[in-house]
């Protein structure tokens, strides 16, 4: 066999090697731009499930200050109302220590589906539960709950089994310790779950200042109302914009 032969043999086998992992590298992108396309949650796609904020369970919540926490669970809720995003509330035996549904989460969504959860402590193993969010025909899941190793994590494993997508919104989930959250998240996003605070969900339900509720004016008043920086960040531009000194 001549050199020239058993050169281009071997070229041959080189391009035969790349040209299949060059394939699967297009491939591997497509989808990666396909998902972040997907993956996108908005106000017709999304339903949140807000999962026993509760007044007694409150009082574990130590991974966040006790009015932060609290501020940050009000903000979630306000982010959904204002996109319109279905919300489902649910409790764990509110008759007991745990307590009540915040007040203030009910006072928002007063005509909102709440299942009082008898004994279950998986949310997802209560019927009721089940059946309303699967009425909602939502296949992505915005939750977030007190405590976030057992009240989110189990229910977050259980909707991942079924082939939701599930969005924990963090900083709306409180638990024992940092540790203990930790623990729990890298269980979750192991298992597919995507962290993300009530910031980014609300800004993602936005998409573009120019657009609704009011041309941007309603987001801009949410987080004026739960994000003090920003409120004087909204201050300082409208005194400008007015020629204050």
């Amino acid at each position: 066999m001549s050199y020239k032969v058993r050169f281009v043999l071997c070229l041959a086998a080189v391009l035969a090697l790349l040209l299949p992992g060059s394939c699967q590298s297009t491939d591997q992108r497509n989808w990666a731009r396909q998902q972040v396309k997907e993956n996108k949650i908005s106000a017709n796609n999304s339903v949140l499930l807000m999962l026993d904020h509760q007044t007694g369970l409150f009082q574990l919540v130590r991974d966040y200050s006790v009015t932060g926490f609290k501020n940050n669970v009000l903000a979630l809720a306000a982010t959904a109302k204002l996109y319109g995003v279905p919300t489902i509330l649910t409790t764990s035996l509110p008759q007991g220590p745990n307590g009540p549904l915040l007040p203030e989460i009910r006072e928002m969504f007063p005509n909102a589906t709440l299942i009082n959860r008898p004994g279950e402590i998986n949310a997802w193993d209560n019927t009721d539960f089940v059946n309303a969010v699967k009425a909602t025909g939502r296949k992505k899941i915005l939750l977030a709950g007190i405590v976030t190793d057992v009240c989110v994590l189990f229910p977050t494993l259980s909707l991942l089994a079924e082939g939701y997508e599930v969005y924990i919104v963090t900083d709306a989930s409180g638990t024992f310790s940092e540790a203990v959250r930790d623990a729990a998240l890298a269980r979750a996003v192991a298992a597919g779950a995507v962290p993300i605070n009530w910031f980014a969900v609300a800004c993602e339900l936005q998409k573009d200042w120019r657009l609704g509720p009011r041309s941007g004016q309603g987001l801009g008043e949410l987080l004026a109302g739960y994000l003090p920086e920003y409120g004087n960040l909204i201050t300082s531009y409208t005194s400008a914009s007015k020629g204050a000194v």
